[in-house]
This record gives C-alpha cells, sequence and structure tokens, in this order.
C-alpha cells in the first residue's frame, strides 16, 4: 500500500492559492491504487495529469510505476505549477508541469502517445460567467468553478481526450452525481469510443463522488 505523498512543504499560504487535497483527491488516489498491478503491467511512457495543483495525484502515480515513465503535468494556476514541482522533489519524484489550460501546450506533440491520463476537473455547478472568469484569473478558484452542470471545462476536454490516448491509454475521471455519471459514459463510447468503468464510488459530505475509467 502506498503512503500518501508527503505535502509538509506546502503551507496555508499556498492553500489559498492552489486546491487542497481533498476527498476528491483521496478517492483518484484509491482508485489508482486499486489499479496499480494492472498499470504497472501495462508498462505505460508517458503520464499526463491536467489540473495537477498540489502535485499529489501524479507523485502518488509516480511512487507507484517509478522513475522511467515521463510525469506531464498541466495546470492553468502557474502556482501550482510550482507546488507541482515542490512535491515531486520532496517525495523523490521528477515531475514536469507546463503552465497551461487543459492540454492546449501539448496535445498536438501527444497525439495518441499518452499511455495514463488523470483529471479531477472544477465539477462543482456554477454560473458560466463564474467558470469563465475563474479560468481567465488563473486563480484557485478555476480548481472547481464548473459552470453548467458542473461540466463546462470539463466537456472541452471529454472533445480531445481520445486523439490524446495510446491503444492502451487509461483516462481517469473524477466527477460527482450532478454531472450525470451514466451521460458522460454514453457520451464518451458513442462519440468517441471509449469504454467505460466506474472503479470507485464514495458519499463525501453533501458530494457523491465517482471515479471513472476509460479505455479503448
Amino acid at each position: 500500500m502506498e503512503p500518501t505523498p508527503d505535502l509538509s512543504h506546502l503551507t496555508r499560504r499556498d492553500y489559498d492559492r492552489i486546491y487542497e487535497p481533498a476527498e476528491d483527491t483521496f478517492l483518484l488516489l484509491d482508485a489508482l491504487e486499486l489499479d496499480a498491478n494492472a498499470l504497472r503491467a501495462a508498462k505505460p511512457q508517458i503520464c499526463l495529469e491536467i489540473g495537477s495543483g498540489s502535485g499529489c495525484v501524479s507523485t502518488f502515480l509516480g511512487k507507484i510505476l517509478g522513475s522511467s515513465v515521463l510525469y506531464l503535468c498541466t495546470d492553468i494556476n502557474f502556482h501550482a505549477c510550482r507546488c507541482t514541482f515542490l512535491t515531486g522533489v520532496q517525495n523523490q519524484v521528477i515531475l514536469d508541469p507546463i503552465n497551461t489550460s487543459l492540454d492546449s501546450a501539448v496535445q498536438y506533440r501527444l497525439m495518441h502517445g499518452v499511455d495514463i491520463i488523470l483529471f479531477n476537473p472544477p465539477y462543482v455547478p456554477t454560473s458560466s460567467d463564474e467558470a469563465e472568469d475563474a479560468q481567465e484569473a488563473r486563480t484557485i478558484e478555476g480548481s472547481w468553478a464548473g459552470g453548467f452542470n458542473g461540466m463546462e471545462l470539463t466537456n472541452v476536454f471529454l472533445e480531445r481526450v481520445e486523439r490524446l490516448m495510446s491503444f492502451q491509454g487509461k483516462f481517469y475521471l473524477v466527477a460527482v452525481k450532478q454531472n450525470d455519471i451514466e451521460h458522460i459514459r454514453r457520451l464518451m463510447l458513442h462519440s468517441h469510443g471509449l469504454k467505460s468503468e466506474i472503479v470507485l464510488q464514495r458519499r463525501a459530505g453533501r458530494e457523491y463522488l465517482f471515479v471513472i475509467r476509460f479505455t479503448r
């Protein structure tokens, strides 16, 4: 059992600017741990986390898979990129953060080349204006403000993810019940040919969280 990454280098001032790991983060860690043997057996070469925040998730995956893998981590928030890098250093995992929105800086170079994709998106339903303002400001609000049905930013990435995935690729998505899990799964199957399975689900306060794994 892999321990949760050491985040003791991050301070309250950091968490005023980036998303602090919470129940959704830990559910994703648990899902990756459940799949750990299959992930190792697939011998992935490139992993990509969208919206890495503190770097906790990619660091955890790095501990599972080891140093032979390239760990790319994007975040629109520059401070999150800095914290991601430092979390890797703190835990002896080499992470490569990229300050960009979603996969914008890498989508063409990585076409059909990414073996593991991780996305814990801003899934909280808000107004569209609030979600758009949060992304433009590149601040902590962008880590949770999801717009209509909490899906506005997620929908943008769902249109791109199949082009990123390698033949053996796996895509892990965190979602809440209000996002309409079955609609997401049908959309990805019918529009992009990606099969899916709910790896884990858990109630956390008022939220009911899911981790969905998509494969070809």
